[in-house]
């Protein structure tokens, strides 16, 4: 996972900490484990493709107030096969609020790809992860041919007062199902 030379890994993340192969949250009680062979993605390569993702949802969406959101654990395989995590404080008002937030934030993504003149198509469902029902937003990306060229999964939930994410990126089967045992098995302090 981490070559000679390579960046302190822990540098690479706003909150938790990397042990070896395992990746823990202080404030989501989260702890996962990174696949061997897997590379903990650069924290300025993150923000780069966060920045992109966030003005290409503003262009739908008008300004939106991203200051509190950290990156959490993200690793990668290669640039199409990609798992990232965020967190970001959310105060809620009532009963609901972040449910109906989640709902509009998968419309504005839809919108967002829409915009940039992706064709995708999208689903919603729901998952249980070490005991935690998460609502999950999958999206299938076409290129320009008609021909599938990423599929995404993202899993949301309120958790001890923040909005948890994660993204899983991916362009095959056996990329998919790894990243999915590991967030699988991942475990939620209850």
């Amino acid at each position: 996972m981490i070559s000679c030379g390579q960046r302190d890994p822990n540098k690479q993340i706003d909150e938790g900490n990397i042990e070896g192969e395992t990746y823990t949250s202080q404030e989501i009680g989260w702890t996962i484990q990174i696949p061997k062979g897997w590379t903990v993605i650069s924290k300025d390569k993150i923000e780069v493709v966060t920045e992109k993702g966030l003005e290409a949802i503003e262009e739908v969406a008008g300004r939106i107030d991203y200051s509190g959101l950290k990156h959490l654990i993200s690793f990668q395989k290669n640039q199409f096969n990609i798992f990232q995590s965020t967190s970001e404080p959310a105060k809620l008002e009532y009963e609901g609020e972040w449910q109906e937030n989640n709902k509009k934030l998968n419309k504005v993504i839809h919108a967002a790809y829409v915009n940039q003149g992706i064709k995708i198509d999208t689903s919603s469902t729901k998952a249980t992860i070490s005991g935690l029902d998460f609502e999950v937003f999958k999206c299938t990306i076409y290129g320009p041919d008609g021909k599938v060229i990423l599929f995404q999964e993202l899993y949301s939930r309120y958790i001890n007062g923040y909005d948890f994410g994660v993204n899983i990126n991916y362009n095959n089967n056996n990329d998919k199902e790894k990243m999915m045992e590991v967030w699988i098995k991942s475990k939620f302090k209850k």
